[in-house]
Formats: structure tokens, C-alpha cells, sequence
């Protein structure tokens, strides 16, 4: 007879059915051993939920959309699966998925299964493991670049993965499907906005190549090994991934890779701490690294900085039309405002 320990901060355990989502986990992947089942909710973010299922011989992270209303077509985990199912097998730092389910009698929304990586995350700390270790910041900037540079040369026509997306006319599908996101979650408007938009739209690079996007590569979606900060270990969150413009990927690694004296956006980053690469050093060494011009990066780190206000701003609406009930949200507007003012410094080439 199977146990079930749950160490899951309500609500959560109230709207799945751990019981017989062990029972499904019995049936179709047989070789774990589901005598025994911990549950942990790893920390909540703005975006897709993450457990962490223990079982006595293996560990397995599940991936759901979070609970409540959603925008339309946004945290697709279904695509998600599909995409790891095609990635991992030519870069496997992104982990291995293991079972797809839509089952209403286990839980409100569609979810995966995938393996666990082992190693440590950055988020506004560096990990205890590294505090003796020589130049680690720089060493763990380095390996971001190098596993993003990594992950842009991989060819998507030899491995049949441009039928992730449609990589003609990408950027400008992005930025037109951007600017629509923005208009369906307008909270507070803004006159940063209406100077960025015309700006974007006139200035359009042309796209010289393609590549495979992740969407959102960012420091805290990668897992570093403990014993070795120039080691990437896994990259995780890939329900944004797609064929594309590898810089404006690479644009919203920037983005994210906050500075000291950056405004409060929201957005921590332990990039802020001494040691680490400057935005500057970022597209030096990924330049260095895969010989691509940046000359325009000005022009994507702007379409950045606005992709990540919208984001923050759809879930600001959620809040705002009381959808979502989290006191982390009550100061999203300003984070946005300060994004947006961050897109304009980037248009004006003042960041890089």
C-alpha cells in the first residue's frame, strides 16, 4: 500500500489530487518505486508551478500552469513537453521529460513530468558551496554565456527543430505579438510606451539567421554544478522556446542580468553583487564567442526590456481584476514603470 506525505503549502494541496496522480505514475512509468511519495512546492515565481516528487529511488519535478484564470494561449505546458522532447536529445542540459497528462480527475490544469537535475540555482545569493571558491561570479557568468552560445549554434534544419516555429519574419511577428499583449492588459497607462512602440516598428532589424530561442533564459533558469561554477548543470523553463533571432535571446538574458544601480524592477538578481559580468562584458564575451555582429543589440535589449514589462503587467491585470490574491503583486507598478524607462535608456544606447 503506496504512502503519501505531503509537505505542500495550502492552497495548492487542496486542488490537486496527489492520490491519484500517484496511482497514474504507478501505471505508466513502472519503474519508479511509488511505495512512497513526498511532495515539495518549490519557490513560487510569476510563472509556471514546480514540484518536487520524491520518491524512494527517484526524484521527478512535475510542471503545471498556476491555478486561477490565465491569459489566453500563455503557459502552454503541453508545448512545453513537446519542445523537451525535441531539445533534449541534441542539448541536454534541458531535462528530460517523462510523461504528459490533461486529467481534470487529478488536477484543474494540464501538467508534465520530467527528471531532476542535480546542482544549485542563483537567484539573489551566491550558493554556500562557492563561498571559498576563487572567481566564482565570473566563472558562473561565463558559463551562462558559453551554454546560451551553445545552445544558438546548435542547427535546427540538420536536427528538424525549425518545426518548433516559423523562423521567417520571427522578430517582427514578436514584437507585433507583444504589442498586443500590452493593449490586452493596460492597468495604467504609460507615455514611455507610446515612444518605444513607433520607435520598434521603424527600426526593425533585418534577421540574418536562425536559431533555437529558449525566450527566456535568464540566470535563475539555469542550475549550476555545486563543486564547479564554470559548469552548467541543466536550463530550465522552456514553454517559451520557439526558432528564431538568437540575439533578441540573448537580449533577454541582459535584460534580466541586472546591475548595481539598476531601479527596482522586481526582478533580484545576485548579478547585482561584485564579481559578476556587467551587461557590457556580456555581449563582449558572447561576440567573442560566436562571431556574431552586435551592432544592433541596443535595438533587441529595448524589445527586452518591454517584453518583460508585459509580462510583469499581465500578471499586475490579474491582481487588479482581484484573479490572483498574492501581496507580491500589489507593487508591480512600479517595477513596470521602471522597465520601461530601462527600455528607453537601451533605445538611447545608454545601457551597452
Amino acid at each position: 500500500m503506496s504512502s503519501l506525505a505531503l509537505d505542500v503549502q495550502p492552497p495548492s494541496e487542496t486542488k490537486i489530487n496527489w492520490e491519484k496522480l500517484l496511482n497514474t505514475i504507478e501505471a505508466k512509468l513502472p519503474e519508479v518505486d511509488t511505495s512512497h511519495l513526498t511532495v515539495k512546492q518549490f519557490t513560487a515565481g510569476y510563472s509556471n508551478l514546480t514540484y518536487l516528487l520524491q520518491f524512494p529511488n527517484k526524484h521527478i519535478v512535475l510542471r503545471r500552469p498556476p491555478f486561477g484564470e490565465i491569459p489566453p494561449r500563455a503557459h502552454d505546458i503541453q508545448r512545453e513537453y513537446t519542445i523537451l522532447s525535441h531539445v533534449h536529445p541534441v542539448f541536454p542540459l534541458a531535462p528530460k521529460p517523462h510523461l504528459y497528462e490533461e486529467n481534470q480527475d487529478i488536477m484543474d490544469k494540464h501538467f508534465y513530468l520530467m527528471e531532476k537535475k542535480e546542482g544549485v540555482v542563483l537567484d539573489d545569493r551566491l550558493p554556500e558551496e562557492w563561498d571559498h571558491m576563487e572567481n566564482a561570479p565570473l566563472k558562473a557568468s561565463q558559463a551562462v554565456v558559453d551554454t546560451l552560445a551553445t545552445l544558438h549554434d546548435i542547427d535546427i534544419y540538420k536536427h528538424g527543430l525549425d518545426s518548433l516555429g516559423k523562423p521567417e519574419g520571427y522578430l517582427k511577428r514578436q514584437i507585433e505579438g507583444w504589442l498586443k499583449r500590452y493593449e490586452r492588459s493596460i492597468v495604467e497607462g504609460s507615455d514611455a510606451v507610446q515612444e518605444i512602440i513607433p520607435w520598434l516598428l521603424a527600426n526593425t532589424p533585418n534577421q540574418s539567421e536562425s536559431s533555437i530561442v529558449h525566450n527566456d533564459f535568464k540566470l535563475n533558469n539555469m542550475m549550476f554544478s555545486k563543486d564547479d561554477p564554470e559548469k552548467a548543470v541543466g536550463v530550465f523553463d522552456w514553454e517559451l522556446c520557439t526558432v528564431g533571432d538568437p540575439l533578441s535571446d540573448f537580449a533577454g538574458t541582459m535584460a534580466y542580468w541586472t546591475e548595481p544601480g539598476d531601479a527596482e524592477t522586481g526582478l533580484a538578481s545576485v548579478t547585482e553583487k561584485e564579481g559578476f559580468y556587467s551587461r557590457r562584458d556580456l555581449v563582449e564575451a558572447y561576440a567573442s564567442n560566436t562571431g556574431r555582429d552586435m551592432d544592433n543589440i541596443h535595438y533587441y535589449l529595448c524589445f527586452a526590456f518591454l517584453k518583460i514589462a508585459v509580462i510583469l503587467q499581465q500578471i499586475y491585470y490579474r491582481w487588479h481584476k482581484g484573479e490572483i490574491s498574492d501581496s507580491r503583486f500589489s507593487s508591480l507598478g512600479i517595477g513596470i514603470n521602471n522597465l520601461l524607462h530601462q527600455s528607453i535608456r537601451a533605445k538611447d544606447k545608454e545601457i551597452v
